[in-house]
């Protein structure tokens, strides 16, 4: 298991919704990490986000996108297959074989029935990225209303798309109401990605599934442990990369991985 940069994480600070793509390589080398998921492309071409990341012998962990799949609106749903097939086709050009569709909640909207829409949609994405050589894949989505909060939501999903992957999001399982490494254990063979992130309680944050309120805070921070989670993973046989993933507001981007990154690369470290 290997930790990788997630783009989004860094995208929150200074450099706002669009981020030096030679800087944040710098960066990440800097943390010893060799690899970024790209959420999104931040309107830099992916070719061109390729080729300054092969310099720095950066690899492409997984690129992460939204397509509202899981709305109501038929015509709505037919649009977001233009923006997968994009992304799709962007992950090809920055060089990885997975994608994450994030897929939230829609307010308003029964979740049982968002996931029926999603998985509907996900039924005709799953066969376009098998035929370019991508895996497809969804996560632990954090909220009340979040179609794929805990592992019988993916396994339900799985269940009738095959061929469908996992990003375990242990946070996010959490927040569910879901023992964290069970997140992982429970649809471990089709797990092909990771997030770790951590939450603390604050009524005046989201509400989850769990029916608590939460707001992001720094791994090691909040009440998600993540050395028993490691230890699934590698019970599990897991070998991917684990975006850190980092959504508070008590540090800035780049000190919260300073910060926050250390501590998870020595658990790693035992693990060997």
């Amino acid at each position: 298991m290997k930790i990788s940069m997630m783009s989004y994480t860094m995208a929150r600070g200074e450099w706002g919704q669009n981020p030096d793509v030679a800087r944040l390589c710098e960066l990440t080398r800097e943390l010893g990490l060799d690899a970024i998921d790209w959420v999104g492309t931040y309107g830099h071409d992916p070719d061109e986000i390729r080729k300054i990341t092969s310099d720095f012998g950066i690899a492409c962990a997984c690129h992460t996108f939204g397509a509202r799949l899981q709305v109501a609106d038929e015509t709505e749903r037919l649009a977001a297959m233009d923006v997968v097939k994009e992304g799709l086709h962007s992950a090809v050009r920055l060089g990885t074989d997975k994608v994450m569709i994030v897929l939230s909640g829609i307010p308003g909207q029964d979740r049982e029935q968002t996931r029926a829409y999603a998985i509907e949609s996900l039924q005709k994405v799953v066969p376009l990225g098998q035929e370019m050589g991508v895996a497809v894949s969804v996560e632990h989505f954090p909220g009340a209303a979040s179609p794929f909060a805990v592992s019988a939501d993916m396994n339900e999903a799985i269940a009738e798309v095959p061929g469908l992957k996992v990003t375990y999001d242990n946070g996010n399982a959490f927040i569910g109401g879901e023992d964290a490494p069970d997140g992982y254990t429970n649809s471990k063979e089709h797990v092909v990605h990771a997030h770790f992130k951590d939450w603390v309680r604050d009524e005046e944050g989201m509400e989850a599934l769990d029916g608590n309120h939460y707001r992001g805070a720094l791994i090691g921070e909040g009440l998600v442990d993540p050395w028993p989670c490691l230890q699934a993973m590698k019970a599990g046989g897991y070998e991917g990369y684990i975006n850190f993933e980092y959504e508070g507001r008590e540090y800035t981007p780049e000190e919260a991985m300073r910060k926050g990154l250390p501590p998870l690369l020595e658990m790693l470290e035992k693990l060997q």
